[in-house]
């Protein structure tokens, strides 16, 4: 009994560890780039390591974040259902999931401690004082903590959870057995696991991470190439703003800001029919591009948004539709994660594809808003009178929200502040707003708030870094140079080309989130749309667009178990609920496509 008692308090200890680290490194994340903006003004430079510092932070609360998602088993995977809970017997499916996930984890965290003694050995300071091995202790820490979470939320009994050790003693054992590295049969065997586990609620990074580890291990190549080319795209100089900005939509969603918003755009446009539709699109919109995940959207502003259209008369079927296509709108305006994301793989300028993105966005706005307002017409629909008085004064109480958009524009574009510093500004702002202006957030909260945000950066990040090491072993196999060979070979039309590229998109929409998407498909058609012509920014809002409608895809488009999770329908129902809006979704998507003035004009 003592010893069950000693070990649930060194558990909690640990969980108390995580959280708090979590709360600091995000703090250090929000105040050091204000501090350099400050500093810069006055024409000095106090901390001349804090950009180096910023972007190991976001090392440190990817890791964190994705053991924190472990723990409460929240890892992205592509099914509803979380694959990690103690069950009391053996199913082949799951097990194969929970086993390959283990087995894949231990992988890494092997690979990222050899990593570990390369650089302890050849240290290099990321700042004075700081050797980038400390930095890097995070990465096998991270990868040994996820894989005792997953041994112990398994199972309930211990014979169960030696099965997980039986079989990674097994991996161990073929893994130095030269004769079965050759064996091509081996590969091939374990990539069909891997899909199995991924059916069964395997998390998605665990997919990438296992194609890679088999991959590299066949091709004779140490598997620490993974944790090394992870450890180079998460500290890329732009990535901090993924988890800064998705802090301060998390502040935002949490405060009483949407409800706010909603009275706004109300007092605006509810006179028109269909204006309440207009308030949802755009709302989604706004928190869509600020946090970049439209399944946060959804889950967060579902509840307030779906009995607010019933409520004024529009159908069930119709609200479940229009929330569930909003929730990927705005992934094309700034401040919009995949568009960072996307320039910083592709090698271009993330500023200019904020630019490309802004009339392809608005677009999109305004097709869903007129066929929104077209229905509103034939719905029976409460129209509000327009009174200036009431909505200036509702505008006046939530002004200090409703230039976010504005200072997020001015910081991006206006070259006062680069990406990050505008990040951490913003995050700054929203809090200082919510928390002393609005009263909405407490001190309280907090904590929680900022857990839940880094559960859900973690997820992200460790898909995007385990996917750059999958990503390596493709262009050192040369797939995409033979990839191009052999488009050269086959198509010859620039149209025919964009018209499979669509496709493709759509159903790499379907099945895989769009972070792990551009970091592997991203390397493999940007030499196609040079071979055909497809200017980069172009190219950039094409894939965007495309993995917004993947998202929408049936039968198993993200977006749509999320709505059918959040609102507790069947699929069915959620099908016919956007098909409309797929309709309308899919034509903006082709003009998007095939007119590139829509993209390139305002760049030019």
């Amino acid at each position: 009994m003592i010893n069950r008692q000693n070990l649930d308090r060194l558990v909690g200890r640990i969980k108390w560890g995580e959280d708090t680290l979590a709360l600091v490194i995000f703090s250090a994340m929000s105040i050091l780039p204000v501090i350099e903006t400050i500093a810069r003004l006055f024409g000095t430079n106090i901390l001349p390591a804090s950009q180096a510092i910023v972007q190991h932070c976001t090392l440190w609360i990817g890791f964190l974040g994705a053991v924190l998602a472990a723990r409460r088993n929240k890892l992205l995977a592509l099914t509803r259902e979380p694959i990690f809970n103690q069950e009391g017997s053996l199913h082949l499916g799951r097990w194969i999931a929970k086993t390959m996930s283990f087995l894949i984890i231990i992988s890494l965290a092997w690979g990222s401690f050899y990593l570990l003694k390369i650089e302890y050995k050849f240290p290099f300071e990321i700042a004075p004082n700081i050797p980038r091995w400390a930095a890097m202790v995070i990465m096998p820490v991270g990868f040994t903590l996820m894989a005792v979470q997953i041994y112990f939320k398994s199972y309930m009994q211990n014979i169960h959870r030696v099965t997980l050790i039986i079989s990674g003693v097994f991996f161990a054992i073929i893994s130095v057995t030269e004769t079965v590295q050759d064996a091509v049969l081996v590969v091939w065997i374990g990539l069909g696991l891997i899909l199995i586990a991924l059916i069964y609620g395997a998390p998605i990074f665990t997919g990438l991470g296992g194609a890679a580890v088999l991959l590299f291990w066949s091709d004779f190549t140490s598997i620490s190439a993974i944790p090394a080319e992870a450890y180079r795209i998460v500290v890329a100089p732009t990535l901090p703003t993924i988890p800064l900005f998705t802090l301060a939509g998390y502040l935002l969603a949490e405060s009483n800001a949407s409800t706010r918003l909603v009275n706004v755009f109300r007092s605006l446009f509810g006179w028109i029919p269909g204006g309440t539709p207009v308030i949802v699109v755009l709302l989604c919109g706004f928190f869509t591009a600020l946090t970049g995940g439209s399944g946060v959207t959804i889950l967060a502003l579902g509840g307030l948004l779906l009995p607010l259209l019933v409520k004024e008369g529009y159908s069930k079927k119709f609200a479940l539709g229009l929330i569930t296509v909003s929730g990927s709108i705005g992934l094309l305006l700034p401040p919009s994660l995949p568009a960072i994301i996307y320039g910083v793989r592709a090698g271009i300028s993330v500023k200019n594809v904020f630019i490309a993105g802004l009339m392809p966005g608005t677009l999109l706005i305004v097709m869903i808003s007129t066929w929104a307002f077209i229905q509103g017409r034939h719905q029976k629909v409460k129209i509000h009178d327009f009174d200036p008085k009431k909505a200036l004064k509702v505008c006046l109480e939530t002004s200090w929200e409703l230039v976010i958009p504005v200072l997020i524009l001015l910081g991006v574009f206006a070259g006062y502040t680069n990406l990050v510093e505008t990040a951490a500004i913003i995050v700054l702002y929203v809090f200082i707003i919510e928390f002393f202006v609005y009263k909405d957030i407490t001190l309280n909260q907090l904590p929680s708030i900022i857990i839940d945000c880094a559960t859900l950066i973690g997820g992200v990040l460790i898909i995007i870094g385990i996917a750059m090491g999958l990503t390596s072993y493709l262009v050192d196999a040369q797939i995409p140079m033979q990839l191009l060979a052999w488009v050269k070979a086959a198509i010859s039309s620039k149209y025919f080309f964009l018209l499979l590229l669509n496709i493709f998109l759509l159903v790499a929409g379907c099945l895989m989130d769009i972070f792990s998407a551009i970091i592997v498909i991203v390397p493999l058609i940007k030499p196609l749309g040079a071979h055909f012509g497809v200017e980069p920014f172009h190219l950039a809002i094409i894939f965007i667009a495309n993995m917004e409608l993947g998202f929408l895809t049936p039968p198993v488009g993200m977006n749509l178990f999320l709505a059918a999770y959040r609102f507790n329908e069947d699929m069915p129902r959620i099908y016919r609920s956007i098909f409309p809006f797929f309709i309308v979704k899919l034509v903006a998507v082709a003009l998007i496509t095939y007119i590139p003035i829509l993209t390139l004009g305002l760049l030019n």
